[in-house]
């Protein structure tokens, strides 16, 4: 088995977002011991943007005409998993630019556009060109929001309407940054574990619904987090004095 996990924060290995990534995919290991584990740091590769040319879905169906950069491999890479996880931190409601871009360059797994309807029961808009060796697919994103279901639903809706709303996993970790730079403590222990469980159970093909909803709370009350952020951006506003 093959897993491979794109790693989306331009902080890389320093990412509160890669936290949760690596707690996923220790539990992906836990369920299959054997299984051949790669990170890609989007950060690191050469991707030329998307020219909107839109040769992917016609002239070159199924093939971007941009072959001198680094998203043939990558493609490659991704077909050849077994299972795919993308993580990378909400910036402003959305993905960070860099995969934004690299996203832009995965039009071409997607089956042409011929005019179909918006889509329903949970399946993708245009529908998926060639899955490859594809079983499962889970996004990971965190952010500094006590209310992920508000935050993350633009973001969402974009994962929605690419793969279908039961073509993968979205797991989001609330409140993430202010719990690190708390430093090591017992509750950001705990918090990681729910991660790595639920990173074993999404390989096994056990992870509920009340599973994710345990797995995304925040680890603060709402209170608690507010005098937390009150307390940070003092210290912040205080160096500008």
């Amino acid at each position: 088995m093959k897993v491979l996990l794109l790693n989306g924060s331009p902080k890389k290995q320093k990412s509160c977002t890669f936290l949760i990534a690596e707690s996923f995919l220790s539990g992906i290991k836990k369920a299959f011991p054997e299984a051949q584990t790669e990170v890609i740091h989007i950060s690191d590769l050469n991707v030329t943007p998307c020219l909107g040319c839109l040769s992917c879905w016609g002239r070159t169906e199924g093939e971007c005409i941009i072959k001198n950069d680094d998203i043939p491999l990558v493609k490659k890479k991704i077909l050849d998993s077994d299972i795919v996880a993308e993580a990378f931190p909400l910036y402003f409601f959305g993905m960070p630019g860099s995969v934004k871009v690299f996203t832009d360059r995965m039009l071409s797994m997607m089956k042409t556009y011929e005019g179909q309807r918006p889509p329903e029961n949970g399946v993708s808009y245009h529908g998926i060109r060639d899955k490859g060796n594809i079983k499962k697919f889970a996004v990971l994103s965190s952010c500094a929001y006590t209310d992920g279901d508000t935050v993350f639903e633009p973001l969402k809706k974009q994962f929605d309407y690419i793969c279908g709303e039961n073509g993968y996993t979205f797991l989001y970790a609330p409140q993430l940054k202010t719990l690190v730079e708390l430093g090591a403590s017992a509750r950001l222990t705990r918090y990681l574990e729910k991660f790595e469980a639920a990173g074993e159970k999404f390989a096994l093909g056990t992870l509920t619904e009340e599973d994710v909803s345990k797995t995304v709370k925040p680890p603060f009350s709402d209170a608690v987090y507010a005098q937390l952020l009150s307390n940070f951006w003092t210290e912040e506003r205080s160096h500008n004095k």
